[in-house]
């Protein structure tokens, strides 16, 4: 049985249950990112935003915060168990203006000894293991370090199977992206393309999926960027078009500007509370959302 590689230990992928596919409960970013709205550093606040997640109905949620942007497994281990959610961590990174200055240094090589570190030993000191590899890009553009680690995360992944999330800014880059995890040999059924929704095309959303991947729409509720009317419009163009099984949602909701527990809102109750209603109302029926929020997560992340 396919298992999923949990901060508290490997659970089997059928009991994932309902799963938010990219979340922050713990951020911390370098001080060249002057937007401190970015910091999740309250373990009160976090964990209590935890608690409302599971209150509505949530059983899993993973947290994208990379190795350079203040991961801290300790405190995810923490919540874990005190709240009894299943919480999935990831090693890897997040754009070239974060990575510390070692990643210029080292080698391919060198960089993916640490990252097979994370999914197979621990990380932060810990005995909590990555459940996946993360790796991201610039907008239009891949940076030459972006490339580097790209490589490294695709040899992490066909040494320990662990599953692969890519960061897209403003959902650019996504098939550049593949590009190079297949040129390094990884399977693109293991492969989620995150922030697709940012870059709202149809076309290119349907691009990524028939070369196998997931597609991720993490901006559930983010009407700065543009109402969610348009987000389901999206979803049925995936649904229509016959990819249901390889479509995630979630929220990335990685301020605190989003986050209740921490004087903002919507919160992790809003996609259970409200999105998920709506696109009933809208005509997706139970069994795709079921497929969406519980079936997909557990197949993308069930690599162990």
């Amino acid at each position: 049985m396919a298992k999923v590689r949990t901060v508290l230990g490997d659970i089997e992928a059928s009991d994932l249950g309902l799963t938010y596919s990219h979340e922050h409960l713990w951020a911390n970013p370098p001080a060249s990112q002057k937007d401190r709205d970015l910091e999740l550093t309250d373990y009160e606040a976090s964990v209590s935003e935890l608690w409302k997640f599971k209150r509505a109905g949530g059983n899993t949620l993973v947290d994208a915060t990379t190795l350079d942007y203040g991961r801290d497994a300790k405190q995810l281990v923490r919540m874990a168990k005190e709240t009894s959610v299943n919480v999935v961590m990831t090693t890897g990174f997040n754009k070239h203006i974060y990575f510390p200055k070692w990643v210029q240094t080292l080698e391919i090589e060198e960089i993916t000894q640490k990252l097979v570190r994370d999914v197979t030993i621990g990380m932060d000191g810990t005995t909590a293991k990555a459940g996946f590899l993360k790796s991201g890009s610039w907008n239009q553009l891949i940076h030459p370090l972006e490339e580097k680690v790209t490589r490294a995360v695709a040899r992490a992944q066909l040494k320990t199977g662990a599953p692969i999330w890519l960061h897209t800014e403003a959902g650019t880059m996504g098939n550049e992206m593949l590009n190079i995890l297949e040129e390094e040999g990884v399977d693109l059924t293991k492969v989620a393309v995150g922030h697709s929704d940012r870059n709202a095309d149809p076309y290119y959303h349907l691009s990524l999926a028939k070369r196998g991947a997931y597609v991720q729409f993490d901006g559930t509720s983010k009407i700065k960027y543009y109402p969610d009317s348009v987000r389901v419009d999206l979803i049925k163009n995936m649904i229509d078009h016959g990819y249901v099984e390889q479509l995630l949602i979630s929220a990335d909701m990685g301020r605190k500007c989003y986050l209740k527990a921490y004087g903002g809102g919507p919160g992790f109750e809003y996609i259970i509370q409200k999105f998920i209603p709506r696109l009933l109302d809208e005509g997706i029926s139970q069994k795709d959302i079921d497929t969406i929020f519980i079936k997909n997560p557990a197949r993308w992340l069930g690599q162990f």
